[in-house]
């Protein structure tokens, strides 16, 4: 027997169930006859009952309850079972090439899912579905038994090849479906006792495996889902001697994940919200597990799988979805993710009646067979609390929240600026980006992704964002496919961002922020998003280069262009809609699409330093659209250049309502008494009153004021620094 890092379970081929005995912790042999197999088979449906996440026993009644509970779910998993069924033999080859049983051939995308066993799932509840069909179980007891004849023959794809049957993440949910597949079938006479034993036996060549190439921390989802898979084996087999050592390293790992893959601010660090909540998953199977068995974890597991649901709260758009942040791929082109699910789970974790406020009366189809009954219960009355978070921001991992409130038609905006220093595999060019919501509709989108899709590259890039660009450049470039050919792609170079000003207040949030994903071709560039709080966004895209560009704004959603390239309009199927003004007139608008989505490309041409700005505003109702016809802008309110009280200089642009001013690129301005002057063309944010001024700087660099009524003040202001001025009589 060869002993690796002091484990003793082989990782390279099956225990015989007749020695599975010789591995037990040595108290455990003094309770039991090691050597009977049929004594050992029962002693560990007996831990089982005891230590899985529903005890097996129940499992009948169990069934009829999720039927009761998720009546739709019957075709998907039956469809599902006939699909794996039908395109795999159960004794299926586990190396490519090889075919389907059609005899075209098997993909990489596929071996990967085979190797993951998720439709393995399928067909264990298409054999309660078929009352109780003995093949179904034999198709999953053979089709194990091709892997392990594939292990001992040394036929089966490795990490080498980028499609590697025992790579950690892929192992990882093979473990997980399958010990839930052993559960489902412990109390079936066409599952024996010698069929139990082989599939732990199984398992723990498995467990073994994952400790042997899984010393060191490794960045990434990969390693995590492995790692939570070898602590639910440790768990569930703490009668084992290596148990002890793979619990030991697993929670090592997962901590080290805990610690660097969330961040302070409480986001997981790939940035996306499908990776965000697998690693709940991740987490809560050992989370839960251990305290079936009674084992204490380090409080830090508690405060930090409780900020990852809470997390989710904070992105939230106003009617209980969020928004979709970079490779997210539950639902391919959709324009919002589904976090009620996750959020149920959360508030019967933790009882937090803002978790209650998304929470559904009942778990996910998948996870009500993670939570015992007492879990289930709770969601028979759920306390709901709105939640009270307003405008935040996740500073480590770069998303900015403008939030109006949680009324279902309130207004919110997200800003992406941030990129991800170890790992941005799952990132897409939409650095500064901006995607939002109003009156219940996505205003701006982005869209889920599906790796095996041939226009992934399209769909993670920048033509696909609400972003700005110049000439032909999109911000994801060196855009590579995996070594496997599964599909998935990253790009090896985005643009570094930072942000210079992230403000909130009464009068407006603000974020300013650049990029340098135009220094190649000479063209520095920055954003500045506002939201005015009246009903309305600001966005101004800037950029100076020595050279000659064209400079490019992307907005996704279906426009039309009566009034183009000046206006921009989209409207709902309620009537409500969103207007995008350009105050500083454009050249062309066009537009393109792909997979039903639409998106418009505003350029000015020919042009060293420009300036896009623009006003992003949502309505309600056709009367409370911008007037079209008007000759003058004004949005809810808000007059653009036409305060006969406001004189300026000609290059400014002055948004001004009820003595507040939004001026942009102004040297000079005069209200009625007052006077300020500048040193140079600045962005700034002005309320008068009887008594002071106040200026806030809005620009993305320092500004200077020069005088205030002929008073020097030579006042130098940061972004976002505000200053008072008392007028004296």
């Amino acid at each position: 027997m060869v002993v690796l890092f002091g484990q003793t379970i082989p990782s390279d081929k099956i225990i015989p169930i007749t020695e599975l005995g010789n591995y037990l912790k040595e108290d455990v042999k003094t309770k039991i006859n090691s050597t009977d197999t049929d004594e050992l088979a029962s002693y560990f449906r007996e831990k089982f009952s005891e230590r899985y996440f529903f005890d097996w026993k129940q499992m009948d009644a169990r069934f009829e309850t999720y039927n009761e509970l998720y009546p739709n779910v019957k075709a998907s998993h039956q469809e599902r079972s006939l699909d794996h069924r039908s395109k795999f033999s159960a004794k299926t080859s586990w190396k490519l090439p090889f075919n389907y049983t059609d005899g075209s051939p098997v993909n990489a995308y596929a071996i990967r899912h085979l190797a993951r066993q998720h439709k393995m799932v399928d067909i264990a509840f298409d054999y309660f579905y078929e009352k109780k069909d003995p093949k179904l179980i034999d198709y999953f007891k053979e089709q194990q038994q091709s892997l392990n004849a594939a292990l001992f023959t040394n036929q089966f794809e490795t990490i080498e090849d980028g499609n590697g049957v025992y790579e950690v993440f892929r192992s990882g949910y093979r473990i997980l479906n399958w010990l839930q597949i052993h559960n489902m079938f412990l109390g079936e006479k066409n599952y024996s006792d010698a069929d139990q034993l082989y599939t732990i036996a199984t398992l723990l060549q498995h467990g073994s495996d994952l400790f042997e190439n899984n010393s060191e921390f490794t960045s990434g989802n990969h390693q995590t889902r492995g790692m939570s898979a070898l602590a639910m084996l440790s768990i569930l087999f703490q009668d084992f001697e290596d148990a002890d050592l793979w619990f030991e390293r697993s929670m090592s790992l997962l901590k080290m994940h805990l610690e660097k893959e969330i961040n302070a601010d409480g986001f997981q660090f790939e940035r996306t919200v499908h990776y965000h909540m697998s690693d709940i998953d991740n987490y809560y199977y050992v989370y839960q597990l251990a305290k079936n068995s009674g084992m204490t974890l380090d409080p830090f597991w508690n405060r930090q799988l409780e900020s990852l649901f809470t997390t989710l709260i904070k992105i939230a758009y106003p009617d209980k979805s969020a928004p979709v942040l970079s490779d997210d791929t539950d639902a391919p082109w959709a324009e919002k993710n589904d976090i009620s699910g996750a959020l149920t789970l959360g508030y019967v974790l933790f009882g937090n009646p803002e978790m209650g406020y998304f929470a559904n009366e009942n778990v996910e189809s998948k996870m009500f067979w993670y939570l015992n009954n007492s879990q289930l219960v709770l969601l028979k009355d759920i306390t709901s609390q709105k939640p009270t978070y307003g405008s935040l921001a996740f500073e480590d991992t770069g998303y900015y929240v403008m939030r109006e409130g949680w009324d279902k038609n309130d207004r919110m905006l997200i800003v992406s600026a941030g990129l991800d220093p170890d790992k941005p595999d799952h990132q897409h060019g939409d650095m500064l980006g901006i995607q939002a919501m109003a009156n219940g509709h996505v205003l701006l989108p982005n869209y889920q992704v599906r790796y095996s899709l041939e226009d992934l590259e399209l769909f993670k890039n920048s033509m696909v964002k609400n972003v700005a660009l110049v000439d032909d450049e999109l911000q994801g470039k060196k855009y590579t496919s995996n070594k496997g050919g599964s599909g998935f792609g990253k790009f090896g170079k985005l643009p570094n961002p930072k942000t210079v000003l992230w403000k909130t207040n009464a009068d407006l949030d603000i974020y300013i922020g650049t990029h340098d994903g135009f220094k190649d071709i000479g063209v520095d560039y920055s954003r500045q998003v506002i939201d005015a709080k009246d009903g309305f966004w600001i966005v101004k895209d800037n950029f100076e280069s020595k050279q000659h560009h064209t400079y490019k704004q992307v907005w996704q959603g279906h426009y039309s262009f009566e009034n183009a390239p000046n206006l921009l309009r989209a409207t709902f199927d309620d009537g409500s809609g969103v207007d995008i003004l350009q105050l500083h007139k454009v050249d062309e608008v066009l537009t393109d699409g792909a997979r039903g989505k639409q998106w418009s490309v505003l350029s000015k041409k020919d042009k060293n330093n420009f300036s896009f700005l623009t006003i992003i505003y949502p309505f309600s109702k056709y009367d409370e659209r911008m007037d079209e016809n008007s000759k003058e802008s004004v949005i809810n309110g808000w007059t653009v250049n036409k305060s006969r009280e406001v004189a300026n200089t000609s290059v400014a642009t002055i948004i001004s309502k009820n003595g507040q001013f939004y001026a942009f690129a102004t040297s000079h301005i005069a209200y009625k008494n007052a006077i300020i002057t500048f040193d140079a063309e600045v962005d700034v944010f002005i309320t008068f009153n009887e008594r002071q001024i106040q200026i806030l700087s809005l620009s993305d660099q320092n500004i200077v004021i020069n005088a205030i009524n002929g008073k020097a003040i030579q006042k130098e202001l940061l972004p976002g620094e505000t200053y008072t001025y008392t007028i004296r009589n």
